[in-house]
């Protein structure tokens, strides 16, 4: 009788555990996920991992490149009202407002 009790016990905070690892992780971001797979490619060419200066420089470019090829391109979205592409100060603002909010 006893060890159908602690069967039960176990089984219920077993389900518990279970339920609560799955709702408690949160989703990684998109800047994280990027950095993560940017840390994973950080190898030079005799395949041993980058560190200190060459890690910093190759992590600033991985994670730019990462961020610009995840947002749509700047450049295919300045187009006036009429459809024509942008030009001169008008693209100019354009592209600096775009590039703007995509980094955020």
């Amino acid at each position: 009788m006893m060890n159908k009790f602690f069967a039960v016990v176990l089984a219920g905070l077993f389900s518990v555990g279970v339920a609560q690892a799955q709702t408690a992780a949160p989703a990684m971001s998109m800047s994280a996920q990027a950095s993560s797979s940017c840390a994973s490619q950080a190898i030079g060419k005799d395949g041993k991992a980058l560190s200190g200066a060459a890690k910093t420089s190759f992590m600033k470019k991985c994670e730019s490149n990462s961020k610009t090829a995840m947002a749509p391109s700047c450049d295919s979205k300045a187009i006036d009202k009429n459809g024509k592409a942008l030009a001169g100060a008008a693209k100019t603002s354009f592209m600096k407002k775009c590039e703007a909010s995509a980094g955020k």
